[in-house]
C-alpha cells in the first residue's frame, strides 16, 4: 500500500469510509491482434481459452472477451484509431469530424474530483490521440512517462507552486480577452462560420473550467510514493518496455486517486523493428501487419502479439496486488483494451478484438454475437458510464447497455 493510502483503524463512532472509487482505463492497439489467435470458438462462460487468451489464464474470471463488436459506420482503416472512443463515423472522410471520446465525457463529469480530470498517453504516437473534446479537438498525448509522474507526485518549491497559479491566472485573462475578441465578430459572421465559432466558445468554456480546477489543486501536496521515477526508453524499437513504462504508472496514479479517466494509444503503425530480448523480429510492425499469410511474418506477428497479452496479464497481477478497501485495485478499474481494426492485413473495422476486465462486473465469459452483423461496440460505454454512476442511457451511436454484461 502506498504511504498516502494509510489510514488509522476505525473505532466505534468512526463513521464508515467512503466506497472506493471507479476508474477507466482505455487501451488502443492500433493494429490489433491477428484474429485466430485472439478470439474463442465457442460463448459462454466455460469456454476454452483461445492461444493468445491462455496468457491470461490467471485472470480468467476477471475479463470478458467479445467477439461481433463494432463501431457502426466507422470505416477507413488506419485512419478508424481517432474514433476507437468516440464511435464518430466515416473518420477517413473529408468532411470528418470527431466527437467526444468517453474518457473525455468521463473528465466533463467527474474530472474535479481529482488532481487530474484526465491522463492522455501514448507509445509512438506522431502526436495520434484516443482523447478528444466535445469541440472535436484531439488532445495531444503525453508519451514521456518520466515527465507525467513528475507532475502527479513531485512537489515543486514555494515559489514554483506561485509561479504556476500565476501561470494559470495569466492563461484565464488571455482567455478572457480573446473570447471577447470573438464575440465581436459574431455579430458580422454567416451561419456556418457561427456554428464554428459557438464550437470555439465551448472549447474556450471547458478550458476555463479546467484552468480554474487546477489552480485549486496547485495548492495541495501531491501523494507520496514508494516508488522511483521511471525511465523512459530511449528508442521507439523498445516499444514493449514503453508499454510497461505506461502500464506502470497509469496503475500508481490510480492507486493515489490522482484521476479517474486515463486513455492509451499503443501506436503500432509507427513503430520500426521492434526489440524484443531473445526474439528474432526482422520488420517493422507495420509491415509485418500486412503479412499476406506469409509464414515468416506471421510467425513474427504472433510474437508481438503474445508479448502485448504478457504485458497485460502483468498490468492485471499489478492491479490486483493493489489492495484498496475490502478489495483491489483491479475491482474498481475498468480496463477496456481492443484495436479499431478487425483485421489489419484486411485493414477491416469489423468484428474488433475487445477484451474488458475489472470494474465491478461479473466477468469470465466471451459474450459473441454476429460476426457478420456486429453489435454496438458503443453499448459498452453506456455500461461503463453507469457503472461510473453516470446516468447516461445513450453515448455516439449506442442502443442501450451492453447485452448479457452485468454488474457485480
Amino acid at each position: 500500500m502506498l504511504p498516502a493510502f494509510a489510514r488509522p483503524a476505525a473505532s466505534a463512532t468512526t463513521p464508515a469510509a467512503p466506497a472506493p472509487p471507479r476508474r477507466m482505463f482505455g487501451i488502443c492497439n492500433n493494429l490489433g491482434l491477428l484474429p485466430e489467435g485472439f478470439f474463442p470458438q465457442t460463448p459462454g462462460p466455460d469456454y476454452p481459452l483461445s492461444p493468445y487468451l491462455e496468457r491470461l489464464r490467471e485472470h480468467r474470471r476477471d475479463f470478458t472477451v467479445f467477439s461481433g463488436v463494432s463501431h457502426p459506420n466507422v470505416d477507413g482503416g488506419h485512419p478508424s484509431d481517432v474514433s476507437f472512443l468516440t464511435a464518430a463515423p466515416h473518420p477517413a472522410g473529408s468532411s470528418f469530424r470527431n466527437t467526444i471520446s468517453l474518457d473525455q465525457f468521463i473528465a466533463e463529469r467527474i474530472g474535479s474530483l481529482t488532481r487530474f480530470p484526465s491522463l492522455t498517453l501514448a507509445v509512438n504516437s506522431g502526436r495520434s490521440s484516443l482523447s478528444w473534446t466535445g469541440g472535436g479537438v484531439g488532445i495531444p498525448p503525453e508519451e514521456k512517462a518520466s515527465e507525467v509522474f513528475r507532475q502527479l507526485f513531485v512537489q515543486g518549491t514555494p515559489e514554483e507552486v506561485a509561479a504556476q497559479i500565476r501561470s494559470l491566472d495569466t492563461g484565464r485573462s488571455i482567455l478572457d480577452t480573446v473570447a471577447g475578441q470573438a464575440r465581436e465578430l459574431q455579430r458580422d459572421l454567416g451561419p456556418r462560420d457561427r456554428s464554428r465559432l459557438d464550437q470555439y466558445f465551448t472549447s474556450v468554456r471547458d478550458l476555463e473550467h479546467r484552468l480554474h480546477e487546477s489552480r485549486g489543486w496547485e495548492s495541495k501536496p501531491k501523494p507520496i510514493v514508494d516508488a522511483a521515477p521511471p525511465q523512459d526508453p530511449a528508442s521507439p524499437a523498445q516499444y514493449m518496455a514503453k508499454v510497461k513504462v505506461m502500464y506502470d504508472l497509469v496503475r500508481l496514479a490510480f492507486e493515489t486517486d490522482s484521476v479517474r479517466a486515463v486513455t492509451l494509444l499503443l501506436n503500432s503503425v509507427g513503430t520500426p523493428v521492434v526489440e524484443i530480448a531473445g526474439e528474432t523480429i526482422t520488420d517493422g510492425y507495420h509491415n509485418l501487419s500486412h503479412h499476406g499469410q506469409d509464414p515468416d511474418k506471421l510467425a513474427q506477428l504472433k510474437t508481438l502479439d503474445d508479448w502485448h497479452l504478457k504485458l497485460l496479464a502483468g498490468l492485471f497481477h499489478d492491479l490486483k496486488a493493489a489492495k484498496e478497501g475490502d478489495g483491489h485495485l483491479l475491482d474498481r478499474t475498468m480496463v477496456l483494451y481492443g484495436s479499431n481494426l478487425g483485421d489489419a492485413n484486411a485493414h477491416s473495422t469489423n468484428n474488433l478484438p475487445v477484451l474488458f476486465a475489472g470494474g465491478g462486473f461479473r466477468h469470465g465469459q466471451h459474450l459473441a454475437f454476429d460476426r457478420q452483423n456486429n453489435y454496438p461496440l458503443p453499448n459498452l460505454f453506456v455500461s461503463m458510464l453507469q457503472r461510473l454512476g453516470i446516468e447516461e442511457t445513450k453515448f455516439a451511436s449506442s442502443t442501450g447497455t451492453l447485452r448479457g454484461l452485468e454488474f457485480a
